[in-house]
């Protein structure tokens, strides 16, 4: 393996840690000080109480986020995981912004609609934070 190999095996598994870092922190914010804004993300069409569904996707990214760091053996499997997860989440940003709710600052319709761009790089870095080469 030589320097630059390194520099990459280095730069995802910084990558992999603030990523699962950066999950425990949103799924314990779920549970706590941002519970009513994540309320705001439900689609209608979701046949579970708000709460309930905040609750739980807050339990599966504190799991998804300390599965990356602790994990390191099977970051694959949940880099994997965690894009499918992101990918699964995704129309409740649609659904903010279709049904111009305002949380977490995004007061117009064209800063829910750049949020909408911002899924797909979570989807990107939780697949090339946890490859072991390329």
């Amino acid at each position: 393996m030589g320097s630059s190999a390194a520099g990459r095996s280095v730069g995802r598994t910084i990558g992999r840690i603030a990523l699962g870092s950066a999950l425990v922190f949103a799924g314990v914010s779920h549970l706590t000080f941002a519970r009513k804004d994540f309320q705001a993300q439900v689609p209608d069409w979701v046949p579970v109480d708000d709460d309930t569904v905040v609750l739980g996707s807050g339990v599966a990214e504190i799991a998804l986020g300390a599965s990356l760091i602790l994990l390191p053996k099977h970051k694959q499997l949940v880099g994997n995981t965690a894009a499918v997860f992101f990918t699964a989440i995704f129309p409740g940003n649609l659904s903010q912004w279709l049904n111009e709710r305002d949380a977490f600052g995004l007061d117009t319709d064209r800063k829910r609609f750049a949020r909408l761009f911002f899924q797909p790089l979570l989807v990107a870095w939780a697949v090339w934070s946890t490859r072991d080469k390329r």
